[in-house]
């Protein structure tokens, strides 16, 4: 008898990341949104009796990509303050015009057109830090999109919340409220060690190891900042972080770029993850991560967009060709960042970093059934000696044709399943009308 199911994909190639490689004419069958078996065509047809079964010829099953890092409802600042380094960016654009513009609707709406965004390209998880992280949740669960939300920390006040103490209850509110959403997870989100306290971290850091979640902090992304950190406390910031006790498998430091090589063993030896956001850095001049040096310590690396304002795209596709080709120039090792292991770290690594490998990253019988498939049918890309190297330097977000969360359709031939485009472009405009006005 047969076993029941509720859908057979039957890509050309599965690439499952764990392990290595693709496995050609294979199928994946899903039963109530988790990935039941992974085994050849020919036999699931044979072993299971199947509601739906849906052909993918010439397309390459991936995992979902997962963004390790974003400001999500900064897409509705995309192309605003451009070409400006990060502290002329921050100060005299950015803060000033979140500061009279940003609100519960600015967040549901920017976030929800970053969520239509990602799925589009392939990335059904993302890691978000933003203010009104209630109303970023809300836009991704009605988008079908598995997140992280931020418990953001800052101790200025902003019109979210008047100081430190003001914004982690109304982060833990948000958390106690969302809990038992399945997509959603949460993390603390301390904006960066020059915007926050000791005695604040201090706290982040007891509330992080009793309620066991990840903490997401900008990090060494300016020399400016190290500068900084060495006049006002007479040491780096990551010294002082580490001295403050928040480094461990834990702990996601964004950018890194500006790191030595002890800093490099600090990251390792605590089995910190580092969030690469190779785009946004050269945009902002920031400086370019010493990755090769990285992934030699055994820091786990994960590819993060950055908020929209900033890349000014959320293309985790293009992250990963970019990183692996960045790593490669900068270490003068062209088998640095090869691509299994940029696919990996955009999966597998993220959802490490996460603390939900167990659930997503990989396609592998047990996990979640967050998949993208990928067409590898164009001249572009003829011809196919190794898929996975097409999908990290070959293939863009452009050839995502499906996309599923969780085991529901997202994206269905290119097309948005349950997001009205003509709605979004209608909320960008509106917004764009205010903050130009």
């Amino acid at each position: 008898m047969k076993a029941p199911a509720d859908l057979i994909l039957l890509p050309q190639w599965v690439v499952p990341v764990e392990p290595d490689g693709a496995l050609a004419d294979h199928a994946v069958v899903i039963q109530d949104g988790r990935i039941l078996d992974v085994l050849p065509a020919a036999d699931a047809e044979a072993r299971y009796d199947a509601a739906q079964t849906a052909a993918l010829p010439g397309q390459a099953l991936i995992p979902g990509l997962v963004n390790l890092h974003c400001h999500a409802a900064m897409s509705l600042l995309r192309g605003f303050a451009d070409d400006q380094p990060l502290m002329t960016w921050l100060h005299e654009h950015i803060w000033p015009a979140e500061k009279k513009h940003v609100s519960e609707a600015f967040v549901r709406d920017g976030t929800l057109l970053a969520a239509a965004e990602m799925l589009a390209g392939g990335v059904t998880c993302c890691n978000d830090m933003y203010f009104y992280p209630q109303a970023a949740g809300e836009a991704f669960l009605q988008a079908g999109m598995r997140a992280t939300l931020g418990m953001i920390v800052l101790e200025f006040p902003s019109a979210y919340a008047s100081d430190a103490d003001d914004y982690l209850a109304k982060g833990l509110a948000m958390r106690d409220g969302l809990k038992d959403e399945p997509l959603l997870s949460f993390t603390f989100a301390p904006h960066a060690p020059y915007t926050i306290a000791d005695a604040t971290f201090a706290r982040i850091n007891t509330l992080a190891e009793q309620l066991s979640l990840p903490i997401h902090i900008h990090l060494h992304e300016t020399a400016d900042e190290v500068r900084d950190s060495l006049k006002q406390y007479g040491m780096r910031p990551l010294e002082r972080l580490a001295g403050l006790g928040l480094l461990g498998p834990n702990f996601i430091g964004v950018h890194a770029i500006h790191v030595n090589d002890a800093e490099i063993g600090l990251l390792a030896q605590n089995g910190c993850h580092v969030a690469h956001c190779p785009t946004s850095n050269l945009k902002l001049a920031s400086g370019i991560a010493p990755i090769a040096d990285l992934l030699r310590a055994g820091v786990n690396i994960s590819f993060g967009t950055d908020g929209p304002a900033s890349n000014n795209r959320l293309d985790l596709f293009g992250e990963m060709r970019l990183a692996s080709l960045l790593a490669k120039g900068a270490s003068g090792d062209a088998a640095s960042l090869p691509a299994a292991a940029a696919l990996k770290a955009a999966t597998l690594g993220a959802a490490r970093a996460l603390n939900l490998d167990s659930r997503i990253g990989s396609i592998i019988p047990g996990k979640r059934a967050d998949l993208v498939a990928v067409d590898l049918r164009a001249l572009s890309s003829q011809p196919v000696f190794d898929p996975v190297s097409h999908l990290v330097y070959v293939a863009g977000r452009e050839h995502v044709t499906h996309v599923w969360v969780d085991g529901k359709l997202k994206l269905n031939d290119r097309r948005l399943v349950d997001l009205d485009t003509d709605d979004l472009n209608a909320r960008a405009s509106y917004w764009r009308t205010k903050l130009t006005a």
